[in-house]
């Protein structure tokens, strides 16, 4: 392969890197933005100025065919220059028809970069005309179409050093992929090359050597379906779990940044699923040097990105990442998944209706000025002085209460945002929340009496919230998804549980009645993967219906088997069954085992059908899915989901062999498969203080290989009917009792929560 420009250097962060996922690479599809293009046959370089200047004008006002779409991102290109077509027939009879090869550019809505794309690029007139002449083009919303992105990114990671979005890639009529690559700028640089001579090269070998073109992207197709196939093949039996655990923690451990948290260089992104394995290490190695270093490891990376400019301080929640190791400058925008599986992370720390999908990183810093990164969160200091002018009584100096919270969150007049953090000086003298001294040395400082220090700084923050309740918001998506939607049924249900708050346990609630009643098919079991906001506040699906990945299946069943534990319904548990059954039915590989990421006949005419194979910003889908089986099995005793999950581990073995840090989650699964879960059984009346005693002492300990029971007593239960040794249990004296099940042995009755806390502390 040749590249036509080279990536732009990374910004060293003076730690030990951590190693890479795979050949395609193990965090670079977390990036969005790369200027690497990536071909299947050789292609000459480009220089500086060998092409003329494209002249940018006023976006048409002609809509295109996007018009008619749901998709906010798609929408958002709806009135370019460009003839765009929707993922589908259309285009693809076109370019069959018309010998053309495919434009496939693939982003989602709240993306900084496909903004500064479409900008320069897509809304030129110029670019516009060769798109439309030489091209069949196709824009893609990634979170509508998981597989679509999952398989040309394989394509863009497999033949070049990153990945990310916007993902541009040139099609033959029959989707198969010959150059890829991520953002290009519109004109050729020093080590760049522009857009426009991209499109005029495509288009000349495509008119002049397309037989070497089609032959060559035909290689390329064979050898990614050879390096993407996951199969049993021959092996019986899953790895080790305990080698695999050991080998994924000294793998971590390399790449950890022992002052700022996190791991590997910059840019840095929560990672959930890495925390969550440090957890489970922990818990596992608890009396040892390494199961210390790894909770070390997860509290304080927790604790440097609540303090950091990645965690909005003013309006909570996390920005999708930082640009820094210090996680002091993020990307702006906000996405649900991290929100919901950070929520469960900071749960777990705690022991040892509908969601949107994102906020946009870009705002108006004023009405009807053009939007720029991070205008919605930022503050100058004049800002905060005018906002929070009151004195401070009692002070060992004269100070105000902005001066106070400047000090305390690292404010400055110049600003606290560097230029290299700020490539097009739209931050220049703006200032992020970072937490720079904790309240103790804050109040030291100025002789003030801690509690009051933190009524004052609250107070502070809540009246910069209301401050920014005036400037222009930042785009919001509005399509929901069924997968995203799911971690946050996941987030609100186990945070609620842990803190005994049934308000989020409520939310929870909501958030699944919201699924059943809008993204889920009564009639054949299947979810629909997306459904919009429209007009008048009602709900809208798009038609036909944009059917359900396995992510969605994997993430919703996790996120209400996470609900009935919390909530002891179990109508949650009877839908999670069915729906799993569903997933078992369009996904499963019963040659290879394991799940594909997409329906058979959804993915027609795609050249590949993937197995996710790696623990991103998201879980694969199939390690989530090896602990539902589990819990499942542990809900009902089925055991065609215990064989399903073995099945499923053992078609991953040579990838966890191979890069155990590839898949965290996973491993964590296969420990618990090894382990065996424990059944926790509480039986009593579930309004009844004495059980509600029982279950928040199980809530409240970090047990994350188990499933939690509630016997009301009644032999007719779906529960019951499910675990006939159900019925056989009593309660002690007319107490609560609970029973833990572990390796085919049940412990005494326990009536005491103290005597339950000690028993599961085992």
């Amino acid at each position: 392969m040749s590249h036509i420009s080279s990536a732009p250097k990374k910004h060293k962060g003076g730690h030990k890197g951590l190693p890479r996922g795979s050949e395609r690479g193990s965090s670079s599809r977390d990036k969005d933005r790369s200027v690497t293009v990536s071909s299947s046959v050789p292609m000459p370089a480009g220089a500086k100025g060998s092409q003329p200047k494209c002249t940018q004008s006023t976006p048409q006002k002609v809509p295109n065919r996007l018009i008619n779409e749901k998709s906010p991102y798609l929408l958002q290109h709806a009135y370019n220059p460009v003839d765009w077509y929707p993922w589908g027939k259309e285009a693809f009879d076109k370019a069959r028809n018309e010998n053309k090869p495919i434009f496939l550019s693939v982003g989602y809505s709240t993306c900084h970069w496909c903004h500064m794309m479409e900008e320069e690029s897509f809304q030129n007139e110029e670019i516009g005309q060769l798109l439309n002449e030489d091209f069949v083009c196709v824009k893609v919303d990634r979170e509508e179409r998981p597989d679509v992105d999952k398989v040309y990114m394989t394509f863009v990671q497999a033949t070049s050093n990153g990945g990310g979005w916007p993902m541009n890639v040139w099609l033959t009529p029959n989707l198969q992929p010959f150059v890829g690559g991520t953002y290009f700028p519109l004109e050729d640089g020093l080590t760049r090359v522009g857009f426009r001579t991209v499109l005029l090269r495509i288009r000349d070998k495509w008119k002049q050597n397309k037989g070497a073109l089609l032959e060559n992207s035909q290689r390329v197709t064979t050898a990614l379906l050879a390096r993407s196939e996951i199969s049993m093949g021959d092996r019986q039996v899953p790895p080790s779990a305990a080698t695999m655990k050991s080998r994924c923690f000294q793998q971590l451990d390399e790449g950890y940044d022992e002052e700022y948290g996190g791991f590997a260089e910059a840019p840095k992104f929560p990672t959930p699923v890495i925390l969550n394995f440090l957890f489970s290490y922990w818990l596992d190695h608890q009396l040892t040097q390494d199961g210390s270093r790894a909770q070390q490891m997860a509290l304080h990376t927790l604790k440097m990105m609540a303090n950091g400019g990645i965690r909005d301080h003013v309006g909570q929640g996390f920005h999708r990442y930082s640009t820094d190791r210090q996680w002091h400058v993020p990307r702006f925008e906000k996405m649900l998944y991290d929100q919901g599986q950070l929520a469960v992370a900071y749960s777990q720390a705690f022991q040892s209706g509908g969601f949107y999908s994102a906020e946009d990183a870009d705002s108006p810093p004023e009405r009807d000025i053009r939007p720029k990164e991070g205008a919605f969160y930022v503050w100058t200091v004049k800002e905060v002085q005018q906002l929070l002018p009151e004195p401070v009584l009692g002070a060992t100096e004269p100070l105000t209460s902005g001066q106070l919270l400047m000090k305390h969150y690292g404010l400055t007049e110049a600003g606290n945002i560097g230029p290299s953090q700020d490539p097009k000086g739209e931050l220049q003298g703006q200032n992020l929340l970072n937490v720079r001294y904790s309240l103790e040395l804050t109040a030291a400082r100025f002789g003030l009496d801690m509690e009051a220090v933190r009524t004052l700084l609250n107070t502070g923050l809540e009246k910069l919230f209301q401050a920014r309740k005036h400037r222009p918001k930042p785009h919001l998506d509005t399509k929901m998804l069924a997968a995203w939607n799911g971690l946050m049924v996941s987030g609100y249900a186990v945070t609620g549980a842990v803190l005994g708050l049934e308000r989020l346990i409520n939310c929870a609630i909501n958030g699944a009645k919201f699924l059943k009643r809008h993204m889920f098919d009564v009639a054949s079991g299947r979810l629909m993967r997306t459904c919009y906001t429209g007009s008048g506040g009602t709900v809208e699906q798009s038609n036909p219906p944009c059917w359900g990945f396995l992510e969605d299946y994997a993430f919703v069943v996790r996120g209400l088997l996470d609900l009935y534990e919390a909530s002891q319904e179990s109508a949650w548990l009877e839908w999670a069954l069915r729906l799993q059954d569903t997933q078992d039915r369009l996904f499963w590989d019963s040659q290879g085992g394991g799940y594909f990421c997409s329906e058979a006949e959804l993915g027609a005419g795609l050249p590949l059908r993937l197995k996710d194979d790696q623990d991103g910003a998201e879980p694969s889908a199939n390690s989530v899915s090896a602990h539902n089986l589990l819990r499942l099995h542990g809900f009902t005793g089925h055991k065609d989901w215990m064989d399903k999950c073995a099945c499923l581990l053992t078609a991953f073995s040579e990838r966890l062999r191979r890069v155990p840090v590839a898949l965290p989650e996973m491993i964590c699964a296969l420990s618990a498969h090894q382990q065996t879960l424990k059944q926790i059984v509480i039986c009593g009346d579930p309004q009844a203080k004495d059980t509600k005693a029982l279950l928040q002492c199980v809530h409240s300990i970090y047990i994350p290989n188990k499933v939690l029971i509630l016997a009301d007593g009644d032999p007719s239960s779906f529960l019951s009917r499910q675990l006939p040794f159900l019925r056989t249990l009593r309660r002690l004296e007319d107490l609560a009792t609970a029973y833990v099940y572990e390796h085919e042995a049940c412990s005494m009755p326990i009536t005491e929560p103290c005597e339950l806390r000690k028993l599961l502390h085992q």
